[in-house]
């Protein structure tokens, strides 16, 4: 059978701060299709976004029919995944899911690319792949190029999770919350995307919290890191707060391995590893900040070091681009992947 290499797309959520990262990132990567539909809620149906030179006009997520659609991106929340993803995999389309839905499913590939990118050479059996939380991509990709040589056992992480994490509204809220504050530091703010307001705040409750007292986003993080690195028995940890910036996460990740590490090697690993950015030494200009990694691809390395009292750990301070390297960058990756490899002209039958 013929490789397919331009294949029908449909982003679900493309009226959302991810579906329209999505969009730059096909213009930036010159990705290739035959057809785009763009689907989104039926409060948004109707309403037309312009994108090369052309305009589209917003589909009824509720009536869309996927049959004939190559690859569907799901990014309008895991209540919607839930509920239309696996219909548009019956219907034939290879979905790449932005959301919590499928995640720990056995059937449902996890993948990052740059981390285990061999699960991509296989139709997967629920015809979802899954793309993992924003804050765990940059942390496997970080550790990736270390662990073979280090031996990675135990990882605990504290995250600085930026404000689109809740999307357009989430931002818009501290944009308006800041604004209140400014003018008047006695306002009373109302909180709608977060738990509570995060204008000059910071929130240690991101996601549900469950039972054990950690919140849902920890317990993601736990679980998929685990998944992605095919290490069922590797420590992880996470505290996971939400801050007062527009985008960008950035989290410090401690890691302890079996082997000493050795900072100059430390650093020869990290610079060869894939599409990651390593800064090291004195001055403002060696770290990387929310500001100065915005709208970029890579994950960005830094404060790089071994402990102090333990010389079989170590710390790294990763920034990235969630909306992006966090999202919509990591699910085109699989889906350039995936066209690669001639996947989508081996479809089963049956799908």
């Amino acid at each position: 059978m013929t490789q397919k290499t331009q294949p029908v797309v449909a982003i679900v959520g493309a009226t959302g701060a991810v579906g329209t990262t999505f969009l730059e990132l096909f213009e930036e990567r010159s990705f290739q299709f035959k057809e785009l539909h763009l689907v989104a809620s039926p409060r948004s149906a109707g309403k037309t976004i312009q994108f090369r030179g052309k305009s589209y006009e917003i589909k009824d997520l509720e009536t869309f029919d996927f049959t004939g659609i190559d690859i569907a991106f799901f990014s309008a929340g895991t209540s919607i995944s839930k509920k239309s993803a696996r219909r548009a995999a019956q219907q034939g389309a290879l979905v790449i899911d932005n959301t919590n839905a499928f995640r720990m499913d056995a059937d449902t590939p996890l993948v990052v690319p740059q981390v285990n990118r061999h699960q991509l050479n296989s139709w997967p059996t629920s015809g979802i792949y899954a793309n993992p939380n924003c804050a765990t991509i940059p942390v496997v990709r970080a550790l990736k190029p270390l662990d073979p040589v280090f031996g990675v056992k135990k990882v605990i992480i504290s995250t600085y999770q930026a404000a689109s994490g809740q999307g357009l509204t989430g931002i818009e809220e501290l944009r308006e919350g800041t604004r209140q504050l400014m003018a008047d530091e006695k306002s009373v703010l109302k909180a709608q995307r977060f738990q509570v307001p995060l204008a000059f705040n910071l929130v240690p409750n991101i996601d549900a919290m469950q039972e054990t007292g950690f919140t849902l986003e920890e317990q993601k993080m736990i679980q998929e890191s685990r998944k992605i690195m095919e290490r069922p028995d590797l420590y992880v940890s996470s505290t996971a707060v939400r801050v007062p910036v527009i985008n960008c996460h950035s989290e410090a990740v401690y890691f302890e391995c079996e082997r000493p590490l050795e900072l100059q090697r430390m650093l020869e690993l990290l610079r060869g590893g894939e599409e990651l950015q390593v800064y090291y030494g004195p001055g403002a200009e060696n770290y990387p900040t929310p500001r100065t990694v915005r709208n970029q691809n890579d994950v960005h390395v830094g404060r790089i070091r071994v402990d102090a009292t333990n010389k079989n750990a170590g710390w790294l301070w990763v920034v990235s681009d969630n909306l992006r390297v966090g999202a919509a960058l990591n699910a085109l990756q699989i889906a350039e992947e995936v066209i690669a490899n001639g996947l989508l002209a081996r479809k089963p039958l049956a799908a």
